[in-house]
């Protein structure tokens, strides 16, 4: 039995909990159970804005943020258990929507690896659904996609130097300011294939078909609600292997360098994108920590062990396919439009997700409901 509807038979009359005295258009938010979804979904649903999830709950655990919405807000949400490959339950919920934030994919360099027919399935055809569905209305809702980094590649030719723990780029303006979405778009791995074919399709849609879109290509995002695995949400990851006492497998050596985002600054730079969704609409802008929240692998492992307490023994592996020695965001296209920079270093905002995990591993071995779903 899938998790979808093994969830849904669980909670099946819970699903719905929006009244109908509200008249206003729900945002719909398609992989909204997902760690990116639930804490744009709990933004908007605090500030009372009604809030319409469509999600498979394919990735494990993601129907622990479900349960946490659920049980934080009485009225404002609905949640549909349903496929992006699907057409007709997209076409259904984008018409109903009054925006969408499109967030629904196969998120794993890995898992595409292993089954690349899939990972386009959901990641192509997936987008490519949202568009068509909202193309097909008469007023159709914007839409702001979450992209990734990927879509450039594995930038072999970004001359890199070690420096102490860390990669460091030859090139000037790329150390001060980061990559810049003038970058050569080179896909790379099934799953660089599918996200950039999804981000073309978004930026054309608005080219073609006078549709309102905007593409954010996102680094590392992080914090509370994410359930990360060795192949995405490393941050994550390396954080609970620490207080599980287990080694962390670092893949290369260790030097590879990304920027890291604070998932509230994402929440922030998300509906910024919407709000000016007619200047930026039909363009595509790099999101993530920018130069002063890089950091690498090893960084990463020393900060947890300070926080921590205890350094975590570290295994090696492999290089992996497709990995991107350096990636850091250059900002300066979004910031100028929008007025947005990032507000959370990444040192307290490891901090703070080393309390989130602590705490819901706290709770569970009291035996006491967790209102962050670490269960």
């Amino acid at each position: 039995m899938s998790r979808a509807r093994q969830w849904g038979r669980s909670g099946a009359r819970r699903l719905r909990i929006v009244t109908e005295s509200q008249n206003r258009a729900p945002t719909l938010i398609t992989g909204g159970a997902g760690f990116v979804g639930a804490n744009l979904a709990n933004r908007l649903l605090a500030a009372g804005e009604p809030v319409l999830i469509l999600d498979n709950l394919a990735r494990a655990g993601v129907e622990r943020n479900l349960a946490w919405l659920r049980t934080a807000y009485s009225d404002g949400l609905e949640i549909v258990l349903a496929d992006v490959r699907d057409f007709e339950p997209v076409a259904r919920a984008v018409a109903r929507s009054s925006r969408v934030f499109h967030f629904a994919a196969q998120v794993a360099v890995t898992r595409s690896l292993d089954d690349p027919t899939s990972d386009f399935a959901v990641n192509a055809i997936g987008t490519l659904n949202v568009l068509e569905a909202a193309r097909s209305l008469p007023e159709p809702p914007p839409i702001v996609f979450t992209s990734t980094n990927k879509v450039y590649g594995a930038l072999p030719d970004l001359e890199l130097v070690p420096q102490g723990n860390r990669y460091e780029p030859v090139d000037e303006r790329v150390r001060q300011n980061g990559v810049s979405e003038n970058r050569q778009l080179d896909f790379h791995s099934p799953y660089g294939c599918s996200k950039g074919t999804a981000d073309q399709y978004v930026i054309d849609y608005a080219r073609t078909f006078g549709l309102v879109t905007v593409v954010l290509r996102m680094s590392c995002i992080y914090g509370p609600r994410q359930f990360g695995t060795e192949d995405q949400g490393w941050l994550a990851h390396f954080m609970l292997r620490a207080l599980e006492e287990e080694p962390i497998t670092i893949f290369g050596n260790g030097l590879q360098v990304r920027d890291a985002l604070y998932i509230d600054d994402l929440v922030d730079a998300l509906l910024l994108a919407d709000r000016y969704r007619d200047r930026l609409s039909g363009a595509a802008y790099n999101i993530g920590g920018g130069p002063a929240n890089s950091v690498s692998l090893l960084e990463v492992v020393e900060a947890i062990g300070r926080i921590h307490g205890r350094e975590p023994e570290i295994r090696a592996g492999e290089w992996r396919a497709a990995d991107q020695r350096y990636y850091v965001s250059d900002l300066s296209r979004f910031r100028s439009m929008t007025g947005w920079s990032p507000r959370m270093h990444i040192a307290e905002g490891l901090r703070r997700l080393h309390a989130w995990l602590v705490q819901g591993r706290e709770q569970r071995a009291h035996g006491l409901p967790t209102a962050h779903g670490i269960a």
